[in-house]
């Protein structure tokens, strides 16, 4: 397979951080990989999944995370060098079984890696898992480079087998999505060997007694990790002065680019902190003495900050530490500007200096604000119309994890609340105890993931909810990855397809009807029948997401739709169903034939569209 990722040693390739998370593992020797996509991480998997006929090594996506932990779990218990990816919220979904494991030690190896979203660009949360590395007990491993998401995601791989503690690897969308250079070592001849299984149930079977004992094993474990991170080469200290800068994470990528634009590191001792759990505060506290000031570099939550506070406390070293003080917060990311202040600042230069890098440019007007939307022909967008003409605002609307999300904005206004995975049900069968009928909008992807047992819960307390299941067929989002509900032909030999309808009914759902997302007519049929109805009621609407369709199924539509007439039927279509490939122009109106797929949705709602074939619009 001509893939760069399976260069020889010695070649040097332009990665993506996650591509080069993948190298590393390969370079490890990995037996076992499964993962939920998620962005910031979907990468990893889908290149996993890419290599795996050509490699000797099990790839799985799995139902949700907390079952992608408890396969690479098993895995790892079984002598296999293994490894789960996620994003940092499905470390959520997981955390049960993760904090029993490190208790009991996997033999085989485990890495987790877990990508965070600072300034959520696609999250709905900004949480910092340097957090679960201190709670459960896992050494932690922050790359800043491509290179470093190689050598770290093998040599991670590597300790976890070696301690037979889970391990974390921990990046960030900047770190995941970066392009960088990247230098490969060699590809072992085989696979990681398998470790024997010893059957040990005073280890690996958690009832009280033991999970005493493993706790303060867990404990005396980190306490050897702690002296691998005293030694660990990603840990390193430069430069001479009073004044001091510790940075871990792609923190360490700002303060290079901004001692660079300040002409270098003169007068500053520096600390970069790549292996940040356990903490090697024997070489942290070498570092403090001797310092008057020590700035404290790190996305997120003030954890370094408050250690090292806690560490020069304990030792009595009187150092000024400056953490999160302006421009660096807890929110979002940093920048290199915003260290580079935090860096004058350090050395009492109040006044902004001009950076030497800094390329003059002519300013431009602001760029007119372009919100997130569904994409035109999206199946989604029809089914949100239908409800909006059935109910408008007299129910709430329950939402959920996906692309159907986007349905919050108006004209659509599909979204009144959402909390996580699947919670749209749960949440949404809550709701409805007080707050009136509830319309909980859910994709096929997460309603294999969490949403199957809210609907069991749905149906064992009696509660009253309207629930649409969204099936596009895909795991749309993050990148069209498979899911359990995914047709046969695509999914291959290698898994089975389960019928949702199957699913429904066999949770005791007897109110169940299926649709199809493009057909207006049904749509509203259904919606007006379920409307009057009351209990657990199932409505699945089916259409393959549009981009999946044309780039994967190889369907599309020829036909193309038109303004026939300019009338106030055809301004009213313009303005509630609101598809990405109209456009308005002062007084024309119309539909951009580069953008309409050919749905024909608008055909159904206003009779002043019309159907086009051939020539030009």
């Amino acid at each position: 397979m001509n893939n760069p990722l399976l260069d020889p040693d010695g070649a040097r390739r332009l990665l993506l951080g996650n591509e080069a998370v993948v190298r590393g593992a390969l370079e490890a020797g990995v037996n076992f990989v499964s993962c939920y996509p998620g962005t910031p991480s979907s990468e990893i998997p889908d290149n996993f999944r890419m290599l795996a006929p050509s490699l000797r090594y099990v790839f799985e996506y799995s139902a949700n995370e907390k079952v992608a932990m408890e396969c690479a779990a098993g895995a790892a218990l079984s002598g296999a060098l293994s490894l789960v990816i996620m994003k940092h919220v499905g470390l959520n979904v997981a955390a049960d079984p993760l904090l029993t494991m490190t208790y009991t030690g996997l033999p085989g190896g485990l890495l987790i890696v877990s990508a965070d979203d600072p300034g959520c660009h696609s999250s709905q949360n900004e949480q910092d898992n340097r957090n679960y590395a201190r709670f459960a007990g896992l050494p932690c491993f922050e790359p800043a480079s491509a290179q470093e998401c190689k050598d770290m995601g093998k040599a991670a791989l590597l300790l976890a087998r070696e301690s037979q503690q889970p391990t974390l690897l921990r990046t960030t969308t900047r770190i995941a999505h970066l392009r960088g250079p990247v230098l490969f070592g060699p590809l072992p001849e085989t696979p990681a060997p398998i470790v024997p299984f010893a059957r040990n149930p005073g280890r690996f079977v958690p009832v009280p007694a033991v999970a005493r004992a493993r706790h303060r094993a867990l404990a005396a474990n980190l306490e050897s990790l702690r002296a691998t991170a005293e030694t660990s080469p990603f840990n390193r200290a430069r430069g001479a002065g009073e004044k001091g800068v510790i940075a871990s994470g792609v923190s360490r990528a700002y303060l290079h680019d901004a001692l660079m634009s300040l002409g270098g590191e003169d007068g500053l001792r520096i600390f970069e902190l790549g292996m940040s759990w356990p903490l090697p505060e024997k070489s942290l506290a070498d570092f403090m003495r001797g310092l008057k000031i020590l700035l404290v570099l790190e996305e997120g939550e003030p954890l370094l900050e408050q250690a090292l506070n806690a560490l020069a406390h304990k030792l009595s070293l009187p150092v000024e530490i400056r953490g999160k003080v302006p421009p660096l917060e807890i929110f979002g990311e940093y920048s290199t500007g915003a260290v580079r202040q935090a860096l004058l600042d350090l050395r009492g230069e109040k006044t902004q200096t001009a950076s030497p890098l800094a390329a003059s440019a002519p300013a431009h007007p602001a760029l007119p604000g372009r919100p997130p939307n569904l994409c035109a022909g999206c199946a989604h967008r029809s089914a949100f119309y239908a409800a909006r003409e059935i109910f408008g605002d007299g129910v709430c609307y329950a939402s959920d994890i996906g692309c159907y999300t986007l349905g919050l904005l108006p004209p659509l206004k599909t979204a009144d609340f959402l909390f996580c995975m699947g919670s749209s049900i749960s949440a949404g069968s809550g709701f409805a105890r007080f707050g009136g009928p509830v319309v909980a909008f859910i994709g096929d992807s997460t309603f294999f993931h969490s949403g199957m047992t809210g609907l069991a819960n749905a149906i064992f307390n009696r509660h009253n909810i309207l629930i649409v299941i969204l099936d596009n067929g895909t795991t749309a989002m993050t990148g069209h990855q498979p899911n359990p509900g995914m047709d046969q032909e695509t999914l291959g030999g290698g898994c089975t397809r389960l019928d949702i309808e199957s699913v429904v009914k066999g949770c005791g759902v007897k109110r169940v009807a299926r649709v199809r997302g493009y057909n207006q007519k049904a749509l509203l049929e259904r919606f007006s029948e379920m409307k009057e109805e009351s209990g657990v009621r199932v409505l699945i609407v089916e259409e393959p997401c549009v981009l999946y369709a044309r780039r994967f199924l190889k369907k599309s539509r020829d036909s193309r739709a038109r303004v026939a007439r300019q009338d106030a039927s055809a301004a009213a279509c313009l303005e509630t169903l609101a598809c990405p490939a109209f456009f308005r122009n002062e007084d024309e109106m119309g539909v951009n034939p580069d953008l309409c797929t050919g749905c024909m949705v608008c055909l159904q709602v206003s009779p002043s569209f019309a159907a086009w074939k051939g020539g030009a619009i």
